[in-house]
């Protein structure tokens, strides 16, 4: 249960996974190339990489990278330096930057799915009993346990199955 209290946080939380996010992309291509900047196809791989995790690691449905245009004109943006390559601090402000929508979308992703969806449940309870059939079975589950069904069923059907 802790998690999913870190995971609302917001910032915080977000900060912290895209800096481990970061630095193991980062480290990868550092041990690889023996270098400490990334150039242009080495951040385009990288931003890969990082979609990949982030599809791999949190809820939601899958995002897809952006284009190489776009990697490209935001690396002039994020080249403080201005020597044509990232650096490690660039690398994380650049991702970002390019990822701030991905985890508002996994943010709103968790607010419905663990704080609207037993909301609902609970309040909707009292209205299945008219259904026959399954208002009797509805009515004999404790309210706990028929929140954490109707929250399951949200998540189920909020995933992404692709």
């Amino acid at each position: 249960m802790g998690q999913v209290f870190d995971k609302l946080r917001g910032k915080e939380w977000r900060q912290k996974q895209v800096q481990a996010i970061c630095d193991r992309v980062f480290d990868r291509f550092k041990i690889q190339t023996g270098r400490a900047n990334l150039t242009f196809e080495e951040l385009y791989i990288a931003v890969l990489l990082v979609y990949n995790d982030i599809n791999k690691r949190l809820p939601g449905p899958h995002f897809d990278p952006p284009s190489k245009d776009l990697v490209k004109s935001m690396m002039t943006d994020c080249d403080l330096n201005l020597d044509g390559e990232i650096d490690r601090d660039e690398f994380v402000k650049f991702i970002e930057q390019l990822s701030g929508e991905t985890f508002a979308v996994v943010s709103q992703g968790l607010i419905i799915s663990l704080i609207v969806a037993p909301t609902v449940a609970i309040a909707t309870k009292k209205a299945t009993e008219g259904v026959p059939g399954v208002g009797k079975v509805v009515q004999k589950l404790p309210t706990s346990i028929y929140a954490s069904i109707v929250t399951l069923a949200v998540v189920w059907a909020t995933s992404d199955t692709s």
